[in-house]
């Protein structure tokens, strides 16, 4: 029930402040934490810089499997002729050529991911008129060579996969990383979004202290006019009504450079001008620091951009074990090839095409080098292990840290309560007494001071305890306020 007229309480101060600045000629857009949190996602320089990179690893992975498809090419040569004259050996003599070809070539490609091999069916056609002055005659005809090959290496690592886990786990990080930049965003937004609100209270409390100390300043005028209280009284009241409208002035400026600030982080005009409508209602929240320790370390996105930072590290370790290896390439093609002036004949007479190839690389001395260089990525990838034990004792520590300041707050907030009600109560009866002459305006000043502190902290507690939940949803992927797992956002949206 408390946290019902508390919610009524706080949409009502709204409310008032949306109706004053209707009265004050400006329109003003009321914004809640939600829009702010939409705008800043499509406005946000960060996001903006997240999402491109993502973007860019999606479309290099697409490539790649784009890549692992069969390939189909062809190539034109229309025209070409030569004509020189060179020194033939076998005749002794100076002889001229002089030739003109015109050649297709289509080729067909695919990548095999399995074993990193690569077969390619290959068609050449072509047309061919040479003249040979040493033999004083003219060839002409048409040529077809059809072949398939097929390459595959030996005794190495295979390379294809290891590419296109490379660029899955890339895709992967920046899928995370565009995650964890968003809940990043979101507690800053947050943040700036409170920022503003507890300037807004602020403000509505010097407001309400002004008022209060315009009416003191007219019983202390009233009491000094009908010489019921001396002279000094007006003095004082007239120091106190002062006081009170400068802080009123210096709230009314520190809210406008919130606004400000606020309104470039989440990328909106300056020019606008804006409210903000929070939901600063609170029920405290159960916590199980078991469960939530569980959860933040089975879910927490840094623990797997961790892993996959060892995992790159272990394939650099498989690439420098490649250095200097002893590795082969087997080479084996089939074909059939046939020529004739006849275009219908071309294969009157075929001709069988068989290559088969191995060939082997022996590596014999390389001073230390590839030993060395395995030693720097072992290193490499301890290093990144204990990383990860580090990230896993932080994110402990940071849940553990969290959930003892919730329970402080709710400390902090039943306390901040319960001083408001006693300042308010206290305030009234000392207003009787001065009204009745038995208090200074002084010391009335003192308890109206202590009655806007009082509300100041219990505004700041409950928004400490707001922010607190949502840094305890960013560390373990839990809203303990809705009972539910947190899904975080890892790709774009259509």
């Amino acid at each position: 029930m408390k946290h019902y007229f508390r919610s009524i309480k706080t949409l009502l101060s709204v409310l008032i402040l949306l109706f004053i600045s209707s009265l004050s000629g400006y329109a003003q857009k009321g914004l809640t934490l939600e829009q702010a949190l939409s705008i800043a996602e499509s406005n946000s320089p960060t996001i903006k810089k997240t999402r491109l990179n993502l973007v860019r690893s999606q479309e290099n992975l697409n490539a790649q499997n784009a890549a692992l498809k069969s390939n189909f090419s062809l190539s034109v040569d229309p025209i070409g002729y030569n004509q020189s004259r060179d020194f033939n050996d076998l005749i002794s003599k100076w002889n001229t050529t002089t030739t003109t070809t015109s050649y297709g070539l289509f080729t067909v490609s695919q990548p095999i991911v399995l074993t990193d091999a690569r077969i390619s069916l290959t068609n050449r056609f072509g047309y061919t008129d040479s003249y040979s002055e040493y033999a004083g005659a003219t060839t002409k005809g048409f040529s077809n060579n059809l072949s398939l090959t097929l390459d595959q290496p030996l005794f190495t690592y295979n390379r294809t996969k290891l590419q296109l886990k490379e660029l899955q786990l890339s895709l992967e990080n920046a899928q995370l990383n565009y995650a964890i930049q968003l809940l990043a965003m979101e507690k800053s937004v947050t943040q700036a979004f409170y920022a503003v609100y507890q300037a807004q209270q602020s403000l509505d409390i010097a407001d309400q202290a002004y008022q209060n100390m315009q009416k003191s300043y007219e019983i202390s005028k009233n009491k000094v006019d009908a010489g019921i209280s001396a002279q000094a009284e007006i003095f004082q009241a007239e120091v106190n009504l002062a006081t009170t409208k400068s802080d009123f002035e210096n709230k009314q400026v520190a809210f406008e450079n919130a606004k400000d600030d606020f309104k470039i982080l989440i990328g909106i005009d300056l020019y606008d001008d804006i409210i903000v409508i929070p939901n600063i209602s609170v029920d405290t929240v159960k916590v199980d620091i078991s469960y939530a320790i569980d959860h933040g370390l089975a879910n927490r996105m840094e623990l797997r951009q961790s892993q996959i930072t060892i995992e790159t590290s272990q394939f650099d370790l498989i690439q420098t074990k490649a250095l200097n290896e002893f590795k082969g390439d087997l080479g084996l093609s089939i074909g059939l090839s046939g020529d004739n002036p006849s275009l219908g004949d071309i294969y009157s007479k075929p001709t069988d095409n068989q290559n088969i190839s191995l060939s082997l690389t022996i590596p014999l001395w390389d001073w230390g080098e590839k030993k060395s260089r395995i030693k720097a990525s072992e290193a490499a990838i301890e290093s990144n292990q204990i990383d990860l034990t580090s990230e896993q004792n932080n994110i402990i520590l940071s849940i553990r840290q969290s959930y003892r300041n919730l329970i402080n707050l709710q400390n902090q907030i039943e306390i901040a309560q319960t001083s408001v009600k006693n300042a308010q109560l206290t305030y009234d009866l000392n207003l009787e007494k001065y009204k009745n002459g038995d208090l200074t305006g002084m010391d009335l000043n003192i308890y109206q001071n202590q009655l806007s502190q009082n509300k100041l902290n219990y505004t700041n507690s409950l928004i400490s305890y707001k922010l607190e939940l949502l840094n305890l949803k960013i560390q373990t992927l839990y809203d303990f306020e809705k009972k539910q797992a947190v899904i975080p956002v890892t790709t774009l949206k259509n």
